[in-house]
């Protein structure tokens, strides 16, 4: 096998793709984890080449942007016009004249492409010495695609377009994947003596097998092993084709190494995600990005996880989560959003309609219900009350709070950061804390409580709400009730306990 130095890479990514009608170039739409330039540039990966050349044209700019943060090692040429593959080939090696060894040439929108199948038609190419080899496969359908056409012998004789071809030729089944490998040097030679005389007026590289044929050299025919991976993608229904056989492609693999995904048409799982042994994926779940989910933990149903790590024996239920991490044996949801930072603890818990952004919940801490955690650290074993706000933002700075370990927070409180309740303190429900609370104390910030007799009777006469009242007071003085004369501003039946005391039995929330 050669060197490494001696193979060169050239991804074919300047069209326009027009039917796609979008005004993003057809390259960079995303199918599981990579746009389709990305799952080429993947396949090609264990060549090792020396150089990665991608040919850019419509959207030039975004596709070298894309480059630049996806695949660094590439080098973007720019083709003006678009004057067909040949063209662009011969732009790519005018543009590296030290080139040498084999070429492999690779179309940039052939997402389905398996790394395997590159190195076995880069390898037959090179052991066979051949001038040419050509990736085909045997279609269903072959409608708009290039045929291969072989002489008595079974050798290959040409590639003819769609547009170009007979009716005996349209009849041809064996189809140009657009996957070539050239020696160089050959290359060279044919590509100056292209034509543009077809029907779409361009530089065909397909007429090179032709022309080496003429010449008397060696051209070989690898046939990929399963056709799927030789379908391109030219619009939107295409695209969606190709996402549902990666989805089952990914699927497979991953139930075949131990997952179990209860639902696999339901589930999507990114090429890049990882996933160990006896995970469980249940319906209506996609993984993305750079998610992890450890052994024996339990995702689904209904949840998005994007770049999240899921800890071993870790459950995660009906819930969205972005960059967070969840800890070994934690529980997430239902209905949970973890927003990009949030870190749960091992044995953490974060409840139904809570939310957390940029904290970390320590240790068997729990925030079961209804709350907002922004920017806040609680430390281990502590309880956040239901329908409590971390109040993190000033208008202009967000600020931290931090909570202890063994602490209880009471239902409806707002923690004003930046603001600390110490280890084993408690806070009152309905208080809004904006000082610190000392370890083992009580924080109480809320007014008395006062009661107003006979203020329905008085000022919703008539009302339904006023019955009931009269009913009861009848029936608890054995005499029909009197109006009040307590004014609306007389403060009546206060107790010290429900507000400087001992706790009440409201005061912390349940788990």
């Amino acid at each position: 096998m050669p060197e490494p130095h001696t193979r060169t890479v050239v991804v074919l990514a300047a069209g326009e793709g027009k039917r796609m009608k979008s005004s993003l170039p057809k390259v960079l739409h995303p199918l599981l984890g990579r746009t389709l330039v990305g799952h080429v540039l993947n396949a090609a990966d264990p060549l090792d080449a020396a150089r990665t050349l991608v040919v850019v044209g419509h959207g030039a700019d975004q596709v070298r942007v894309h480059l630049a943060g996806t695949a660094p090692a590439a080098t973007a040429l720019h083709q003006a016009e678009q004057l067909g593959t040949g063209h662009a080939v011969r732009i790519a090696l005018e543009a590296a004249p030290e080139v040498t060894g084999t070429v492999v040439v690779l179309n940039g929108d052939v997402p389905l492409l398996r790394p395997e199948t590159v190195v076995e038609l880069v390898t037959a190419h090179e052991s066979e010495g051949a001038a040419a080899t050509v990736l085909a496969a045997e279609v269903p359908d072959p409608t708009g695609l290039g045929r291969i056409v072989r002489d008595a012998a079974g050798r290959l004789e040409q590639i003819v377009e769609q547009r170009d071809a007979t009716p005996d030729q349209l009849a041809v089944r064996e189809i140009n994947a657009g996957i070539y490998a050239f020696d160089a040097a050959r290359l060279r030679d044919v590509l100056g003596k292209l034509s543009t005389d077809n029907d779409q007026g361009e530089e065909y590289l397909t007429d090179v097998f032709k022309m080496l044929v003429s010449a008397g050299e060696p051209v070989g025919v690898h046939l990929a092993a399963d056709h799927t991976e030789t379908l391109g993608c030219n619009d939107r229904v295409e695209l969606a084709a190709l996402r549902r056989l990666l989805r089952d492609r990914v699927n497979e693999r991953w139930m075949r190494a131990g997952v179990s995904l209860l639902d696999p048409e339901t589930t999507w799982i990114d090429v890049t995600v990882a996933l160990d042994r006896d995970a469980v994926v249940d319906q209506n779940t996609q993984l993305c990005g750079g998610s992890v989910v450890g052994s024996g933990a339990v995702v689904g149903p209904d949840v998005t996880l994007i770049d999240t790590v899921v800890g071993p024996g870790a459950t995660v239920l009906r819930s969205h989560a972005v960059g967070a991490e969840v800890g070994p044996g934690a529980s997430v949801g239902p209905y949970a959003y973890l927003r990009p930072d949030a870190r749960l603890a091992e044995r953490s818990k974060v409840g139904t309609f809570v939310e957390v952004k940029n904290s970390e919940i320590g240790v068997g801490s729990k925030v079961p219900h209804l709350t907002y955690v922004g920017d806040a650290t609680i430390g281990e074993q502590s309880n956040i009350g239901a329908a409590s706000v971390f109040v993190n933002y000033d208008g202009v700075r967000k600020h931290r709070t931090v909570i202890g370990s063994h602490a209880r927070t009471g239902a409806d409180n707002m923690f004003v950061a930046p603001v600390r309740v110490g280890d084993g303190a408690y806070t009152a429900a309905g208080s809004v804390i904006i000082e610190d609370v000392p370890s083992g104390a009580m924080g109480v910030a809320r007014a008395r409580q006062r009661n107003i007799d006979g203020w329905v009777l008085k000022r919703r006469a008539g009302t339904a709400a006023a019955e009931a009242a009269e009913r009861a007071l009848r029936g608890a003085q054995g005499a029909p009730a009197a109006a009040s004369s307590a004014s609306e501003g007389e403060a009546i039946h206060g107790t010290a306990e429900s507000v400087g005391g001992a706790p009440g039995a409201g005061d912390t929330a349940t788990e």
